[in-house]
Order: C-alpha cells, then sequence, then structure tokens
C-alpha cells in the first residue's frame, strides 16, 4: 500500500506541472531537497517564482489539516535557501501555493497559501 501511495504522489506532483505549465508557469525545480527540507515543485511566471507544497488525496481535503505549522516553516526555509543559492531570483517576487490533486479530480490550486 505504501508503494501505491508513494507511486500516487509522483504522479499527482507530475499532473500539478502540467497544469501549473498549461497556466503559463516554466518548471525550475521538482522535488528540490536541501538540508532543511523538500519542495514539490518550483516554477516561475514573469518575475514572480513560485513554491509548490502538492498533496495527492482521494477526495477534497481541509488544507489546514494536512499541511501543519512546523511543515510549512521547513518549506519556507528551503525556499530562502534555493533563493540564496540561484542570486538571478533574488529580486524577483515570492509566493507559496498549494496544489490538491485527487483520482477524478481537476487539481485545485490556491494561490498565496501563507507566507
Amino acid at each position: 500500500m505504501a508503494r501505491n501511495s508513494y507511486q500516487f504522489g509522483l504522479l499527482a506532483e507530475k499532473i500539478a506541472m502540467i497544469f501549473l505549465r498549461l497556466k503559463g508557469y516554466r518548471i525550475l525545480a521538482w522535488r528540490y531537497k536541501n538540508h532543511f527540507g523538500e519542495i514539490d515543485i518550483i516554477a516561475k511566471k514573469s518575475r514572480l517564482i513560485v513554491f509548490v507544497e502538492v498533496k495527492a488525496r482521494n477526495s477534497r481535503i481541509v488544507v489546514e489539516e494536512v499541511l501543519r505549522p512546523r511543515q510549512l516553516n521547513r518549506i519556507t526555509r528551503s525556499a530562502e535557501l534555493f533563493i540564496a543559492e540561484n542570486l538571478q531570483f533574488q529580486d524577483h517576487d515570492l509566493r507559496f501555493d498549494f496544489i490538491e490533486v485527487g483520482k477524478n479530480l481537476w487539481p485545485k490550486h490556491q494561490k498565496n497559501f501563507w507566507e
């Protein structure tokens, strides 16, 4: 079962990347990792860098129930390190988004989910 959940999670991330590309974003990184944690997708649109957390579920979820403050802090710190490592993006605006992908459900994109 864990293997199937992992595969479903990877598929959800791929669907989210296609979804973002269709909305005009360019994918900069997928599954970006550093010592703070992992960011599922890092995308760019114009002068905006978007750090995206993707969750795969069989039904609609309450985002606040799956993204805890500790996880949001890890993503934020990982994003700060990404910007520090990629100086060309230091003058860009930053945004943190959430995309929910479910079986038989159109992806739900929540922009600027946290700061």
